[in-house]
C-alpha cells in the first residue's frame, strides 16, 4: 500500500500543479468554461487527497485514490474537452464525478470511524 500511497500523492501533486495552470489559462486564453470548472475540482480534490494521505488509517488511503482516479477522469474529460475540443472518452466527466462523490463518502465514513471522543 505504502508504493499505492506514494504514487497517489505524487499525482495529488500533479492535480494541484494542473490545476493552477488551467485556471491561468482558464483566465487569459479564453478556453472557457469547461477548463475552469476543471481547475477548480482539480484544486480542491488535490487537496482532499493530500488531507486524506495524512491520515493513519486504510479507509482514508482508499478513499484517497478513488478521489484521485474521479479526479483524473472529470477534470481531464474537461480539460481535453476545453483544449482540444474533444472528449476522453464517452461519459468520462459524468463517470468521473460520481467517483468522486464515492471517494468523498468513503473519506467522511473514515472520518466518522476515526472521530475520538474528548
Amino acid at each position: 500500500m505504502l508504493i499505492i500511497s506514494r504514487l497517489t500523492a505524487l499525482i495529488a501533486g500533479l492535480l494541484g500543479a494542473s490545476g493552477v495552470a488551467a485556471a491561468a489559462l482558464a483566465a487569459h486564453g479564453g478556453y472557457g468554461e469547461n477548463l475552469r470548472i476543471a481547475s477548480e475540482f482539480a484544486l480542491i480534490h488535490a487537496t482532499l487527497v493530500i488531507a486524506l494521505l495524512r491520515a493513519p488509517d486504510r479507509t482514508a488511503q482508499i478513499a484517497a485514490v478513488i478521489v484521485v482516479l474521479g479526479a483524473l477522469l472529470f477534470c481531464g474529460d474537461l480539460a481535453l474537452r476545453a483544449l482540444a475540443g474533444h472528449a476522453l472518452a464517452p461519459m468520462a466527466a459524468p463517470t468521473g464525478g460520481l467517483v468522486m462523490i464515492a471517494g468523498w463518502v468513503l473519506a467522511g465514513i473514515s472520518l466518522f470511524l476515526n472521530v475520538k471522543r474528548p
